[in-house]
């Protein structure tokens, strides 16, 4: 496959996993490699900010440095805040004062950037972006990221959504869809893996109003692995480029381990940089 100006990227997400595609797209920055397409779900539409907005490292920086300074990881914040992570601080001190987001040089990048969410009325997925309003951007992108269960429900739009990983984990189809046909996918899962855990009804009394979205995440390991056997497929032909962890796995979706989190960063960097050399000479 011949990677082109109308090559789509597709950034999957997975909570901590993500340190592995903020080093890949630090990896990029590096050698000035930018799509003119991104779609991207979860922790991989957090890390995609940082790369649309041009600021190498700034997600490395998030995810571990601040990680160990702030600790925003733990069930307090589940208690305080309704989300197992510190939302305040991640989606309103980080992007406005402890670590900057450049917000003129998001908007005013011409290349597009969708995030998914998952709509909870109708358990689909909604493609969402914004180019003007700095709340909604952060909206979307803190929905996209609201893992189902740990997290409150965000309303963007006035409709009520959470993590876009719930019913389209790797959007793959949605960058063929728009129309580009080459893709590359930043995984955060070797190549192999399935999940082994069995879907199951969700009682009724779990997202009692929404119940198109319990039907979604009743169905949700047989729909992931089913992407991923597309993925295995295509990739076997030649249609798309996978970048994914060549090492076994060690970091899991809360990780708070900072040498795991690190090596899982240098490791994505050095395949971010590899595939710069291999495909964008």
């Amino acid at each position: 496959m011949k990677v082109n100006w109308n090559t789509g990227l597709v950034l999957e997400g997975g909570g901590m996993r993500g340190v592995f595609t903020s080093g890949v797209l630090d990896g990029f920055m590096k050698h000035d490699v930018y799509f003119h397409y991104v779609v991207a779900v979860s922790a991989g539409a957090c890390n995609g900010l940082s790369y649309m907005s041009h600021q190498i490292r700034r997600a490395r920086i998030s995810n571990i440095d601040f990680l160990l300074k702030y600790k925003y990881i733990g069930l307090r914040f589940l208690f305080s805040q309704g989300c197992i992570i510190d939302r305040k601080l991640l989606y309103e001190d980080f992007p406005e004062k402890l670590l900057p987001y450049d917000y003129d040089a998001y908007f005013n990048n011409p290349d597009e950037f969708e995030m998914v969410t998952t709509n909870c009325l109708t358990g689909r997925p909604c493609y969402l972006s914004e180019r003007k309003d700095k709340q909604r951007l952060i909206d979307i992108v803190m929905a996209s990221s609201s893992l189902p269960y740990v997290s409150k429900i965000v309303n963007v739009d006035g409709v009520p959504m959470l993590d876009g990983g719930i019913v389209d984990s790797i959007p793959l189809m949605r960058s063929i869809e728009r129309g580009h046909k080459t893709n590359v996918l930043v995984l955060t899962r070797n190549k192999g893996y399935r999940l082994t855990e069995h879907d199951h009804k969700i009682p009724h009394f779990i997202y009692k109003g929404y119940p198109r979205l319990r039907v979604a995440l009743s169905h949700r390991c047989e729909a992931y692995n089913r992407q991923l056997d597309m993925i295995d497929e295509m990739e076997e032909k030649g249609e798309i480029i996978c970048i994914r962890p060549e090492r076994p796995m060690e970091v899991g979706r809360l990780e708070r381990d900072l040498d795991k989190l690190e090596r899982l960063y240098e490791e994505g960097f050095m395949l971010g940089e590899k595939f710069c050399r291999e495909y964008m000479q």
